[in-house]
């Protein structure tokens, strides 16, 4: 019977390592880090993940591409079902250093899935060598989503962040959130566009369909997700998320 515990696929001498999985709604890991690479794909349900330099969402059909060694931890919303991917270092070379949220393609959803059916000692000269190889292909080649939330180091712009992630609804424009960091307006301006490559307006908007997704997997009725994250048309907030959730297939 194949291993639900993440330490059992660290050092498989094998180029990739598939472990399936389920979680509870509300379920979540503490802060954790793996010596492997991982790449955290919801088959069912959404998964919210932090690590110090942003947060991401990861819905249904998505993954999270996690480097290796970056401590983060994950909060299921809804009942998740996951197929945890954990790649060989020597096999990852030129793959991205930071996290990212991509969406998963057919190929590769089958691919994962079939492997998980393999022995974990597949052979590798045989179907699970080939398998594989195309989950490295594929994941190599997948376009990155916007379902990302990069937190600065900046202690003020960072307090500002986190108080958008807490309160997506608060109602305050840039000048109040300038002055509640005790930064000018310009100040505040410039820091997120230099350290999160987003402006304040395209940052916030981010936080509010991060809360909404969790808010929807959770259960919770469409006109109260909109209405708890600051918009007062449900149209909007829709637009808002397919803007973001097809960003993958638009690139």
């Amino acid at each position: 019977m194949r291993s639900i515990r993440a330490e059992d696929y660290q050092d498989v001498p094998r180029a990739v390592a598939v472990m399936p999985k389920t979680f509870a709604a509300g379920s979540s890991t503490d802060r954790h880090r793996h010596p492997r690479a991982q790449l955290l794909y919801a088959t069912a349900g959404l998964m919210m993940a932090t690590a110090e330099d942003g947060t991401w969402v990861v819905p249904e059909g998505h993954a999270l591409w996690i480097p290796p060694g970056l401590p983060h931890a994950v909060v299921m919303h809804g009942d998740v079902a996951m197929c945890s991917a954990y790649l060989a270092v020597e096999a990852i070379s030129g793959f991205p250093r930071r996290a990212r949220v991509i969406e998963v393609s057919a190929l590769l959803s089958a691919a994962l899935v079939a492997l998980t059916n393999e022995p974990v000692l597949y052979d590798e000269s045989g179907r699970g060598g080939h398998l594989a190889a195309l989950v490295l292909d594929e994941i190599g080649c997948a376009a990155e989503t916007r379902l990302a939330l990069p937190l600065p180091r900046d202690p003020r712009i960072r307090r500002v962040c986190l108080g958008l992630i807490g309160d997506p609804a608060r109602a305050l424009d840039l000048d109040a959130w300038a002055e509640e960091a005790g930064l000018s307006r310009r100040t505040l301006t410039r820091g997120f566009r230099r350290e999160t490559g987003l402006t304040f307006g395209q940052w916030r908007a981010r936080a509010r369909v991060v809360r909404a997704l969790a808010l929807a997997a959770d259960g919770r009725p469409p006109r109260q997700v909109a209405a708890s994250v600051g918009y007062r048309s449900l149209q909007a907030l829709r637009d808002r998320t397919d803007a973001l959730v097809g960003s993958a297939r638009d690139a």
